[in-house]
């Protein structure tokens, strides 16, 4: 293909793009129309300007102020006449509280472990030098540092296990 047939193509493109981007109007509620007549009311504004995008928002439940507009209704995703599946979501709950307690029961041992092999190579803010230390003063200073700074952030992860563990046993009492 020869460049003016390249030119020409995308011209074309270009002004049917062009000819489907017609005139739209704001109205009165934040409506967005082709044309005035397509509005529900009549007072509306041509947009000027740049392209308009809308993207259709959820709708609040209830009818806040739009007469004529029914709420809307959600339906249940599960649901709750039979008492079969009830026990059954209730059941599986618990399996999935039980399997949830155990694995922060395991990370919280895992993490307490860590914590003392922390603590016992830190010495109290003295840990043992090693021949890297000795040549080096600073990376032994630098190795405290971040041993320290470990061992906060280990406490931080067991409290936070500990946090989700006390959580995680409320809603176990609440199913019982």
């Amino acid at each position: 293909m020869s460049f003016e047939c390249l030119l020409l193509i995308g011209i074309a493109a270009w002004a049917g793009f062009a000819a489907a981007q017609g005139a739209v109007y704001r109205c009165k509620g934040n409506e967005y129309v082709a044309s005035v007549k397509d509005s529900k009311n009549g007072e509306c504004k041509l947009l000027e300007g740049g392209n308009v995008t809308v993207v259709q928002g959820t709708r609040p439940n209830g009818n806040s102020g739009n007469a004529g507009t029914a709420p809307v209704k959600v339906a249940s995703a599960a649901p709750s006449s039979s008492s079969g599946s009830s026990r059954n979501n209730s059941v599986e709950q618990k399996t999935r509280d039980s399997d949830s307690r155990n694995i922060l029961e395991s990370e919280l041992k895992k993490a307490e472990s860590k914590q003392a092999e922390l603590l016992k190579e830190y010495n109290n803010g003295e840990p043992d030098k090693n021949a890297l230390d000795i040549k080096n003063p600073q990376r032994y200073v630098d190795r405290v540092a971040e041993l320290k700074a470990n061992i906060a952030r280990n406490d931080s992860d067991i409290a936070g296990i500990k946090r989700e563990l006390g959580r995680n046993q409320g809603s176990t009492a609440r199913a019982n």
